[in-house]
């Protein structure tokens, strides 16, 4: 690289962990600028995993506040999400590159649609559950479980816009205030970039000059976007996980 480049993968990096911690898309800012350095596109995703993983600590470290009471729950969900990222990381090395080229936008678009209409849904199923004498479960059920595991499947897939399809999920199955789902987002994700990243270590080729400016920039970010973050309230932080996903969609389809 060149010190040009090396700069631009650096900003890169802090970029996408201060975005990565208070909404998620932040590789859609990273994998560009390494394929801009002349990275082919597998070496590329596999040391952004691997770079990010400081950030996504950082972030979850940041928001541990707003963990307290959550560690049942989390290592519930962080057994999907490691199932579901090695069968990410195993799809990124057997598929083709192209594989997920027209279902991501879409699962993407439906996260985004369920994150902005979550006040309405949410208060619909409560609505549907008092009726029926029933209580919510702290976990969500099966249903969110499933769910979050099929996400982290795409997470270790590729990454890009998994914290919003977190947020979605748990947004709709969880009474829980949005700053505490997003710590939770914020661990599964720092699980599965591990998970994937570990799993690629015997599998793949690094760019280690990458992984080392994304690893310092998105740690430096991700404390960054938890202190920016913790202070949004709900709904703006709700737009501006809509407006960032919107922007992630458009980016997926015009590249």
């Amino acid at each position: 690289m060149t010190p040009g480049e090396m700069v631009a993968v650096f900003v890169a990096g802090t970029s996408a962990g201060a975005i990565n911690t208070v909404v998620g898309s932040g590789t859609l800012i990273t994998f560009p600028v390494l394929l801009a350095t002349g990275l082919p596109p597998v070496t590329a995703t596999v040391s952004n995993a691997l770079g990010l993983i400081p950030g996504s600590i950082s972030g979850a470290i940041g928001y541990r506040s707003e963990l307290s009471g959550q560690r049942r729950r989390i290592l519930k969900f962080g057994v999907g999400a490691l199932l579901g990222s090695l069968t990410g990381a195993t799809l990124l090395l057997a598929l083709p590159a192209s594989a997920f080229e027209t279902i991501v936008p879409v699962l993407v678009g439906l996260a985004l649609l369920m994150v902005a209409l979550q006040p309405v849904i949410s208060a619909k199923v409560r609505s549907r559950r008092e009726k029926a004498g029933r209580t919510a479960r702290r976990d969500g059920g099966p249903l969110l479980f499933i769910g979050l595991m099929l996400a982290s499947v795409y997470g270790g897939y590729f990454a890009a816009a998994q914290g919003i399809i977190y947020m979605s999920l748990m947004g709709i199955l969880l009474d829980e205030p949005l700053q505490r789902l997003n710590a939770t987002k914020n661990v599964l994700a720092a699980l599965v970039n591990t998970v994937a990243a570990l799993f690629f270590l015997f599998v793949a080729e690094f760019d280690w000059t990458a992984v080392a400016l994304i690893a310092v920039g998105s740690a430096i970010g991700g404390q960054l976007g938890a202190r920016a973050g913790r202070r949004l309230r709900p709904v703006v932080l709700r737009t501006l996980i809509v407006t960032v996903g919107t922007v992630a969609i458009v980016q997926m389809l015009v590249t």
